[in-house]
């Protein structure tokens, strides 16, 4: 499903139907060109769709906050839409983002190369910066929901406001079980709170590799949160049973990479990394050191898609209230 939402408008389950659009991003090859040298980095177009609650549209009331929700490695999929329906139940407007179609991508789950976590970031900043400037929404209360690649994109781009350019930042970001095997060194995120939610059972994903995330922000003095599901695995918010993703290529055990304030990565082995060290460079690293496995688990079982959205739903109250 990662290519349909520029297909035609979306009606959710409530009602309501979306509003199609794109967002002007771009496409940059390291975390360096991303922050060093933006100007270099060539741009695309990705597809979006915002959907409003029914006060918003009748013009009713004061503008609603806004939460984007970024899909992970198999792009936009039903749960995705859940959500939407969700938040504008709740008074929230929603922005689906599809990071994967105009890039004429249908999945990373197998090869996480074929456009950049670095480019995943800018994505999310740039629909920031635009829904910012759109003016149908609350500017000061814009928050973003990641899940899994997504998750790792959202924070990423939290960490990056405070040296980038863009309008605009996140009131909150709602990490699902984040991939965590890049983190900036300097992970400061201003007033943007953070909560990350994870399943003890995922096998994309490190959960002891998020908690390590979560406190190096509250160390820097962020705010951040997080909580680990006992039985869940990865995606446990679907509504679909959990299965076999023969494909998946996974490095859930690999060392950390990280990033620093200009984008240079930091090799877990040798150090710091010449410029034009790519993200392919450093997964290959895990993947050689014997770290990679093919095949992992994703889905939902018992009453774990509750209990998320739950968790999910608290979290965006407190951040808009």
């Amino acid at each position: 499903m990662a290519d349909f939402l520029h297909e035609g408008e979306l009606t959710l389950d409530n009602g309501i139907c979306g509003e199609m659009w794109t967002v002007s991003t771009a496409n940059p090859q390291t975390f360096y060109q991303a922050i060093s040298q933006p100007e270099e980095v060539p741009r695309t177009e990705i597809f979006a769709q915002n959907f409003y609650p029914a006060d918003a549209l009748s013009g009713a009331g004061k503008k609603p906050p806004m939460v984007i929700v970024v899909p992970g490695s198999m792009g936009i999929a039903p749960s995705h839409v859940h959500k939407a329906k969700l938040l504008t139940d709740a008074g929230f407007a929603a922005c689906l983002l599809d990071p994967f179609g105009a890039r004429a991508v249908s999945s990373t789950v197998a090869n996480q190369a074929q456009f950049s976590f670095a480019a995943s970031a800018w994505d999310v900043l740039a629909t920031v910066a635009a829904l910012t400037q759109q003016g149908t929404v609350d500017p000061a209360r814009i928050g973003a929901q990641g899940h899994s690649r997504g998750g790792a994109a959202i924070l990423s781009a939290a960490s990056m406001t405070k040296f980038s350019n863009f309008d605009g930042r996140m009131v909150g970001a709602y990490a699902a079980y984040p991939w965590s095997g890049q983190q900036f060194l300097n992970p400061d995120v201003g007033l943007t709170k953070i909560r990350s939610v994870v399943g003890d059972q995922d096998e994309w994903c490190s959960a002891q590799q998020i908690q390590g995330h979560m406190q190096a922000l509250r160390l820097c003095g962020s705010e951040a949160s997080w909580r680990i599901f006992a039985g869940a695995h990865h995606s446990f918010d679907r509504a679909t049973p959990v299965e076999m993703i023969a494909e998946a290529s996974v490095a859930p055990g690999a060392p950390t990479i990280y990033i620093e304030d200009d984008g240079t990565c930091i090799h877990p082995v040798t150090g710091p990394c010449p410029i034009e060290t790519s993200e392919r460079d450093l997964m290959l690293y895990g993947i050689k050191a014997g770290h990679g496995n093919r095949g992992a688990r994703l889905g939902t079982s018992a009453d774990f898609a509750e209990q998320f959205h739950a968790d999910m739903m608290t979290f965006w109250r407190a951040c808009f209230a």
